[in-house]
């Protein structure tokens, strides 16, 4: 299954009994803006409160760490999640907002049937899929256990070391503003791991805010990453939008690579070096 699916693919699908939408839009009062209006039969799901374990200190952990397995699961009974459902997940910003990292942390749990709604809302409502408002009614699932996430991970220390060893390339998917240390409007210092290169995951865009081809991804991917280790990691401000770029990569026929979930937002407050294109 593709992990990126159209509108035109959804709406043919749109009654379908094992069919789950997920509705992962982030921002201030959010679940109020999934109130008024989203795409019918949409499960609202929360970044902070279900796709993340926030702590005290982003210096561990950054500042969207995974939160244990277990309170996953949790959600996903919650949100009437079965291991038959076919679960599509979109937000307001082509997936770069939190629907790839909903999409990775299924994938992770062991979900097969995930896609990501390309072009997120916005498409769909030029498409004419049906909408609706208020909350949606539906049941609880049983609980599904597991024990730990399958996709591959890496911590600060793991990083570090592939630096040093230069078996790994790491990819910055953040603005390259931010990367370059030009000015950092989120988290605490400008800058960007030393050695890391910058791809940013709007790249992974064409101009109408759809996910190019998989076969422009690749070509893209395989240009940049020419002469790069065969080893990738992945990351971003806090481990959300680095997931666009493993979508994408997934979608251009690559193997997954790993996420470094922490991110810059625990790299920056963690008295590491960093550095500076300014």
């Amino acid at each position: 299954m593709s992990p990126i699916i159209s509108p035109s693919e959804l709406k043919e699908i749109f009654q379908n009994g094992n069919l789950i939408i997920l509705d992962a839009r982030t921002g201030k009062d959010m679940h109020q803006t999934y109130l008024d209006k989203h795409i019918k039969g949409a499960r609202f799901i929360d970044l902070d409160k279900d796709m993340a374990e926030i702590g005290e200190n982003a210096a561990f952990g950054g500042r969207h760490p995974l939160p244990d397995i277990e309170k996953f699961s949790e959600t996903l009974s919650k949100l009437g999640i079965s291991e038959k459902s076919h679960i599509i997940v979109y937000d307001d910003k082509s997936g770069s907002n939190a629907a790839a990292r909903a999409w990775w942390m299924l994938k992770a749990f062991g979900f097969e049937n995930v896609q990501v709604l390309n072009g997120g809302i916005q498409a769909a409502e030029k498409a004419g899929v049906e909408f609706s408002l208020g909350e949606e009614s539906f049941n609880r699932t049983p609980i599904i256990k597991k024990e730990n996430w399958l996709l591959p991970v890496s911590s600060l220390e793991d990083v570090e070391s592939e630096l040093i060893n230069h078996s790994s390339a790491v990819i910055d998917v953040r603005d390259a503003y931010r990367y370059k240390g030009e000015s950092e409007p989120i988290d605490l210092v400008a800058g960007h791991i030393p050695g890391a290169i910058n791809i940013p995951f709007s790249e992974n865009l064409d101009e109408n805010g759809n996910f190019l081809s998989p076969e422009a991804l690749k070509e893209k991917y395989q240009k940049l990453l020419e002469n790069k280790p065969g080893k990738l990691i992945i990351h971003c401000g806090s481990g959300v939008t680095a997931c666009h770029t493993i979508l994408a990569l997934d979608y251009a026929g690559f193997q997954i690579p790993n996420l470094y979930v922490g991110s810059w937002s625990e790299w920056s407050r963690r008295d590491k070096e960093i550095a500076k294109d300014i």
